[in-house]
């Protein structure tokens, strides 16, 4: 009866041990599989500065073993063309996610959201001149300035003309992306526009002069 027993426990225990082995080399060559597949990444060509635009001549796509992936490695060019580095990265190494960001995803620098060849200009709004606080970052504005004549016996002439054509908007006080469904209302009283050099020096001066309004445009695209 004893012998039984030790014959029923050696098989119940050889079992056990092939079920594990089994698991193991199956673990095994899964790593292996892993290993020998691989996958696209993106590395930088050359030294890339923080807050430097990635263009396509900084990167080269390169392949790594799937298994040796880093978590938010970039893998196909357009996702990092055009996009900012948030902090140096090496020449050879791999573009992550959290390390870059797009002009539309700035939220705390508005100079990394200037396009070159373009200035930041701030002008003070009251809730009328700014579409009763419904300007958002990134929509398109016309500025209107009106202006008060010389007297005219009892009657004092007011022209108004379109100062500014489609002029994008960087910031709605001190907020540089679209509000959400689940953010608190905050009314502002400034609106920061992106404008050339000439054309902000143009804006400071009516603004001084007399008074703007902005014209908001529709962001709806047209059918074709």
């Amino acid at each position: 009866m004893k012998s039984k027993f030790i014959l029923v426990l050696a098989i119940f225990m050889g079992l056990i041990t092939t079920f594990l082995f089994y698991n193991y080399m199956k673990s095994v060559d899964a790593t292996k599989d892993m290993n020998n597949h691989l996958v696209d990444v993106i590395l930088a060509k050359q030294v890339i500065k923080k807050n430097q635009k990635i263009t396509s001549e900084m990167i080269v796509v390169s392949q790594v073993p799937e298994l040796g992936l880093a978590p938010g490695a970039i893998r196909t060019t357009p996702e990092a063309v055009g996009k900012f580095a948030t902090a140096d990265i090496a020449s050879g190494e791999a573009l992550l996610s959290h390390r870059l960001a797009s002009e539309g995803e700035e939220k705390i620098f508005v100079s990394r959201k200037v396009r070159d060849g373009y200035r930041a200009v701030s002008v003070g709004t009251d809730f009328v001149q700014s579409v009763s606080n419904l300007v958002e970052p990134e929509d398109w504005v016309d500025v209107i300035f009106s202006e008060t004549q010389p007297r005219s016996g009892d009657y004092a002439p007011i022209n108004t003309a379109l100062l500014l054509e489609k002029v994008r908007v960087l910031a709605v006080g001190r907020r540089m992306v679209e509000t959400t469904p689940e953010d608190t209302y905050v009314e502002y009283t400034s609106i920061t526009l992106e404008l050339n050099q000439a054309d902000a020096m143009k804006l400071v001066n009516a603004k001084e002069r007399g008074r703007i309004h902005l014209i908001l445009h529709s962001k709806i695209i047209p059918p074709k």
